[in-house]
């Protein structure tokens, strides 16, 4: 039994760091990389690329709306057909820094609202599906049941369906927003026995109790919440105690 563990990495620009990258690529299987537009820059890029590539862990381009200044996350109403060429542009300049470290972009996952907004908003995720197809042949990251990955799948994409570690789960299966309570997960043991229930019964809780099936072939440690570290050492350790061995979700 395997189960891909991934993290929202290279979150920084300049002098500016979020996270403990190092800390994590020796945990996770796959690393989400920022490619510029919410976070990231072209040197920051490339030494996560060179760090995932020395650790066997696989890169995936987490793509985003333009909005530096929002971290992503603020919905921006993009016409379609620019969002979909600035997904191509993101996952293109990663590439660029994967390849000069010895490794290549093998998926792709949108982030913050992006994310957000493809489970509901058709024509946004189908945009972002279009620019992963001018690119490739990638696999797209994305919340089950999700119209991102309808559409990743309808054009011959491989979906690959994602759960979260330290987030809170709506009645309808979508994460609580994170301006409200119950948005985030905060103790490691909260968070290993989350995980856990995923993992080995295919359930997740959500706020108001109701227990939801949920099949999943990735979660998301993220890396920016108090704790991110140990939390993510903890869910590893957990996994594997329990007969579930972290491997990542596309070849090496």
């Amino acid at each position: 039994m395997t189960l891909d563990l991934n993290s929202d990495l290279g979150e920084g620009f300049g002098v500016w760091r979020l996270g403990d990258d190092e800390a994590l690529l020796d945990v996770v299987t796959s690393a989400n990389v920022a490619c510029g537009f919410h976070a990231g820059d072209p040197s920051t890029m490339r030494r996560v690329c060179a760090l995932a590539a020395a650790r066997g862990v696989a890169v995936g381009a987490q793509v985003s709306y333009r909005d530096l200044a929002g971290f992503g996350r603020r919905f921006i109403e993009v016409d379609p057909g620019e969002l979909a060429d600035e997904v191509l542009y993101q996952i293109g300049a990663l590439d660029a820094c994967a390849r000069a470290a010895g490794t290549r972009v093998a998926y792709v996952k949108p982030h913050g609202a992006l994310y957000n907004a493809t489970v509901h908003h058709d024509a946004q995720a189908r945009a972002v599906v279009a620019g992963v197809v001018a690119f490739g042949d990638l696999p797209v990251l994305g919340l089950p049941g999700s119209r991102l990955l309808a559409h990743a799948d309808s054009a011959g994409l491989r979906p690959v369906r994602e759960a979260f570690a330290d987030r809170g789960y709506t009645p309808q299966g979508t994460l609580v927003p994170r301006s409200q309570p119950g948005a985030l997960l905060t103790g490691t043991e909260a968070v290993v026995a989350h995980v856990l229930r995923l993992a080995l019964e295919g359930e997740v809780v959500a706020v108001d109790g109701t227990v939801l099936r949920v099949e999943v072939d990735s979660v998301c440690l993220h890396g920016d919440t108090p704790g991110a570290v140990a939390h993510a050492r903890a869910v590893r350790d957990a996994l594997v105690v329990n007969g579930v061995r972290p491997a990542r979700f596309v070849a090496d």
